[in-house]
């Protein structure tokens, strides 16, 4: 068995990785193989298909085996690899990646004897640029909320689910996979809060303002009332009444936002998350308590958020500057 296919095993029956993990670090191998042996033919290699155990195989019909692949694991060659994938437009993070399934690599090789050092340790990374997190405005979202004003609601059950569906995504904040698995036992009436389970199977609760609390009590009337034959235990169901998909919500949040003036960019479930969090700072909440609402494991991933506070401190500073009014020339 060559050094990849070891490796792979390892991977799968010592660490029991998730299969996107191991899908990830078997792809990068290939792709480092790919990169250093292009005049080796490796072009006529299998595709890697589904079977994890198969890429296993599959590693042992690849032309370079032994000494000569752990040859490759030089700085030097690291270096070349990275220059390359940056010149082919990869990001930042997917180099990262590949970078973090090379040193598990070369760890696993100092460990079998078959290196003397990780040499992935020498070389330095591409840095991830600072992307701000995208966020609707809280004016363009309060007139969307605003049918739910409206006195006459003859609404088709599959309008009102799409529309609590935003509000319930805004209000609280959650995660899309969360939505997903939100379950009617989940929400208590009398506390007014979800009990969500987010990443890391952690569990948190999420306090609902009251005027949320009164359309979810609607709501749900009105799921019983649809579905009365078996009421699902699912929040939010298709028009059939099953359980929702990941994709389902991000159509209904395209949907519903798509042909709305204010809603430019993108239009996804984690925007409106990202929406609830800077509105919730730029309003004054303790980025504590915003972290605690949004399920973070570390303060360092909520303060991302002060960055777009910041912008807009910004703005209002210049606009309001004396210096920045009339040409930069004070009044007389």
């Amino acid at each position: 068995m060559n050094p990849v296919a070891q490796f792979l095993r390892y991977l799968r029956t010592e660490k029991r990785v998730s299969s996107r993990t191991y899908c990830l670090y078997a792809a990068a191998l290939r792709d480092a193989y790919a990169f250093l042996y292009a005049d080796r033919n490796w072009r006529h290699l299998p595709e890697l298909g589904n079977d994890l155990v198969d890429w296993e195989r599959q590693t042992e019909f690849w032309p370079l085996q032994g000494q000569e692949w752990l040859d490759f694991w030089k700085s030097l060659h690291i270096r070349s690899y990275l220059s390359f994938g940056m010149s082919q437009g990869l990001s930042a993070l997917t180099l990262n990646l590949r970078m973090s399934a090379f040193s598990s690599f070369c760890e696993f090789a100092v460990r079998r004897g078959w290196m003397d050092k990780n040499p992935v340790r020498s070389v330095a990374r591409p840095k991830k640029s600072r992307r701000l997190p995208e966020f609707y405005k809280s004016a363009s979202l309060e007139k969307y909320f605003a049918c739910f004003a409206q006195p006459d609601r003859t609404w088709d059950f599959p309008t009102y689910r799409n529309r609590m569906l935003l509000l319930v995504l805004y209000g609280t904040g959650m995660r899309r996979s969360e939505v997903v698995h939100l379950q009617v036992k989940d929400y208590d009436v009398a506390r007014s809060l979800f009990r969500v389970v987010g990443k890391g199977d952690k569990e948190r609760e999420i306090p609902v303002p009251i005027r949320i609390s009164q359309e979810i009590v609607l709501y749900l009337e009105r799921v019983k009332e649809t579905f009365t034959n078996a009421p699902p235990k699912w929040f939010f169901v298709t028009d059939k009444g099953n359980q929702l998909y990941p994709q389902f919500v991000n159509i209904v949040v395209k949907k519903e936002l798509g042909a709305l003036d204010g809603f430019s960019g993108k239009k996804s479930p984690h925007v409106l998350r990202h929406s609830l969090a800077t509105h919730l700072l730029n309003n004054g909440t303790d980025l504590n308590s915003i972290k605690e609402v949004l399920g973070h494991s570390s303060l360092a991933a909520t303060q991302v958020y002060t960055h777009n506070s910041f912008e807009k401190l910004k703005e209002a500073y210049i606009t309001a500057h004396p210096r920045a009014k009339n040409g930069g020339k004070y009044g007389h």
